[in-house]
């Protein structure tokens, strides 16, 4: 599955700045909320992030990447919860022991971090998920030693992000503000099924 232990949904609609590096050539995934996905042979990982954050770590010596989709800050009991890896401490450490077991060495992980934005403007970027993600993220790969070596997170806008995981380039594009609505409907869908279960535009930017 990708995170449902590795949910892979093939033939992602490549911009044409990926196209024209060689692109089409290699595999590719798309993840969603509570997803994750890891490869030992070049892929291209897709998704689309509003507050939620994902994490792109490699092997830079194997060339082993991986990506997740981070709804919540925090971890969630196995037992009482089928999607434990919405929240930041599980996928994290789902991604990792998947990344292990294809060949990477934790010694030479890197990683790149993205999205974490505050959709709604009439909360204070203070209070908002997005940061406590942000925030939760940063200060784990700070204590696992693992550097980050480019981030770009907060603001208000989305990201689709395409992560290439044999050399750990990352090609971003910001979403027109069409697509909030449906992007902070599907998080909010995400949030209440949790909930249930406890009781510049079109800019293609490269990291």
């Amino acid at each position: 599955m990708a995170s449902k232990q590795d949910t892979i949904k093939q033939s992602i609609n490549l911009p044409d700045d990926i196209k024209a590096i060689g692109g089409m050539s290699k595999k590719q995934a798309s993840i969603h909320i509570g997803e994750y996905h890891a490869s030992d042979v070049p892929t291209i990982i897709y998704t689309l992030l509003g507050s939620c954050v994902a994490v792109c770590l490699y092997d830079r010596k194997k060339r082993i990447g991986g990506m997740n989709h981070i709804l919540l800050p925090g971890n969630a009991s196995m037992d009482k919860f089928n999607d434990c890896a919405r929240y930041g401490l599980n996928a994290m450490e789902f991604l990792i022991n998947k990344m292990i077991k294809l060949g990477a060495e934790k010694r030479n992980f890197a990683s790149k971090v993205f999205g974490g934005a505050n959709l709604l403007p009439s909360i204070p970027y203070e209070r908002c998920v997005g940061k406590k993600n942000v925030f939760f993220v940063l200060n784990f790969l700070a204590k696992e030693s693992i550097p980050v070596l480019s981030q770009d997170v907060g603001g208000n806008d989305s990201r689709k992000i395409f992560f290439h995981t044999d050399t750990g380039d990352v090609f971003l594009r910001r979403s027109l503000s069409i697509h909030y609505q449906n992007i902070v409907d599907q998080e909010n869908k995400a949030l209440k099924n949790i909930h249930k279960k406890k009781i510049k535009p079109n800019d293609m930017l490269f990291f």
